[in-house]
């Protein structure tokens, strides 16, 4: 999920539409709002929080550093002023980029992708037994071969690998594909979306490498 910062409604509204359109959940607020929620939210919350893009907003409200406090996720500015002043300002605040607009969407992914393999070490891909996962938006690989998947299927294959070794719930397999904030669709789509996903791994890999407990959640086994 991606968390966008700006005062603007019509704004936010754009940007979550053309990440929708690339598979990729978000979440907007105003300054304030953001303030309260990030300050206020569960970890578990903030664990699917794969960026936070700030555009038009009280700088003091939203303070880079201060987000850290609270989540590692890339803090990106949005920037409407090209000046070489502005840019060192936000820079100095803290924002590990500062991006120009207007920008194409699938820059902005480019970016947030690098930023996490440079910081955080990220890689662009996983292997889980003959599977090559990769963080990028690919397509996987079984043994070398691209397998296209739906991009909900594709995303919540990303997530079970970038967290391998341990359980998620079927709440953060959701908040991570359709954000926290989506009322509009009911949290058991995730069953759905995992179960026609097993059912494609199985017939690939011979076996289902998505070993599920309930209420203990979902893993990614090799």
């Amino acid at each position: 999920m991606i968390v966008i910062v700006d005062e603007r409604e019509l704004v936010q509204e754009g940007y979550n539409s053309l990440f929708d359109r690339e598979g990729v959940a978000t979440a907007s607020f105003g300054s304030n709002a953001f303030g309260e929620w990030v300050s206020s939210a569960a970890d578990e919350d903030l664990q699917s929080v794969r960026a936070i893009l700030i555009g038009d907003c009280d700088k003091a409200a939203v303070s880079p550093r201060k987000i850290r406090d609270r989540t590692k996720a890339p803090v990106i500015a949005l920037s409407e002023h090209h000046s070489l002043e502005n840019t060192l300002m936000l820079f100095e605040s803290g924002v590990d980029d500062v991006i120009r607009k207007p920008v194409h969407i699938r820059e902005i992914l480019a970016r947030i992708t690098a930023i996490r393999r440079r910081v955080q070490e990220e890689q662009q891909y996983i292997e889980v037994g003959s599977m090559r996962i990769f963080m990028d938006g690919r397509e996987p690989e079984i043994d070398g071969e691209p397998m296209p998947l739906p991009r909900r299927e594709r995303r919540i294959l990303e997530y079970l690998a970038a967290n391998r070794g341990r359980r998620v719930t079927k709440t953060q397999v959701f908040n991570a594909i359709y954000g926290i904030f989506d009322d509009e669709v009911e949290e058991n789509v995730v069953e759905s979306h995992i179960s026609k996903l097993r059912k494609k791994l199985r017939e690939k890999l011979g076996f289902d490498p998505i070993d599920s407990k309930r209420f203990l959640g979902y893993r990614l086994v090799g």
